[in-house]
């Protein structure tokens, strides 16, 4: 079925309710990703659109809503335009609707979890996983970590048993760089996410905050000297260090580290 197609069902199925609206939903969608887009009402209670707008401007919207005075509940995502457009009913209530509030609290539960993924994989290793209990998403992603971990032992046992790494690539299929990572103990995560370059240094960096240390560039030119490869933003930037460092010091954190030259520099 066309996109096309699609709308004229949606048209047709559109009557003007015989009932006084009360709750409504309103949102917008694409008639072309990217380039134009509409917005749809939804009579919540009945569970079926009422109109297609032709455009999302707040003014399109607002006019309709003034001229439907019987709602009296409006569930909108927390944009500014639906926001703006719902004044023509200043007596009705706004609130989120169900989609954006899980979808914000989705998105607020895994930054949570990225920020704390450094105490998560100290401890993971030691939970049993009953795959029983698990999700069809969560039961892919635990057998994919299964897949894995033969792989590392595989990996690990030709290299307990003297096998060099070019012949480790050679008889396993796998890249050099899988085989190195197995090797250095970096590839045993239950999640799979992003390294950050600071995981190792982070033990060091909490120590030099303890002590007083305050300056991102200092602090950089410390780890430059000590062998660490990173750029300077990983270590001024605050998606890369406010977010991995402990919680003591992340609650004293600015919201950027300060970047500037040590004295005499």
């Amino acid at each position: 079925m066309s996109n096309d197609t699609l709308l004229r069902v949606v048209r047709r199925r559109t009557e003007q309710p015989r009932d006084k609206l009360a709750i409504i939903g309103i949102d917008d969608f694409a008639f072309r990703r990217g380039q134009r887009y509409g917005t749809i009402v939804c009579d919540l209670e009945r569970r079926r659109p009422v109109t297609l707008l032709p455009d999302r401007e707040h003014a399109t919207s607002q006019a309709w809503l003034a001229n439907h005075p019987s709602i009296v509940t409006v569930a909108r995502d927390r944009g500014g335009g639906y926001g703006e457009a719902a004044k023509a009913l200043p007596h009705a209530d706004q609130v989120a609707d169900r989609w954006h509030l899980m979808e914000n609290a989705s998105r607020a539960f895994l930054d949570a979890v990225s920020k704390s993924m450094r105490h998560i994989r100290k401890t993971v290793g030691s939970t049993i996983i009953d795959p029983k209990l698990l999700t069809y998403a969560e039961r892919l992603q635990y057998e994919g970590y299964l897949r894995r971990q033969e792989t590392n032992e595989a990996i690990l046992e030709l290299s307990k048993q003297g096998v060099p790494i070019k012949q480790i690539v050679k008889r396993t299929g796998h890249s050099r760089k899988l085989v190195r990572c197995v090797l250095r103990g970096q590839r045993s995560d239950m999640f799979r996410v992003r390294q950050s370059s600071l995981e190792e240094w982070l033990p060091w960096l909490d120590g030099r905050w303890d002590q007083g240390a305050r300056n991102a560039s200092a602090l950089w030119r410390e780890m430059r000297k000590k062998g660490f490869r990173g750029q300077i933003g990983v270590v001024s930037n605050g998606r890369g260090a406010d977010a991995l460092l402990k919680g003591p010091i992340k609650a004293h954190l600015p919201a950027r580290l300060r970047h500037e030259a040590s004295p005499g520099s």
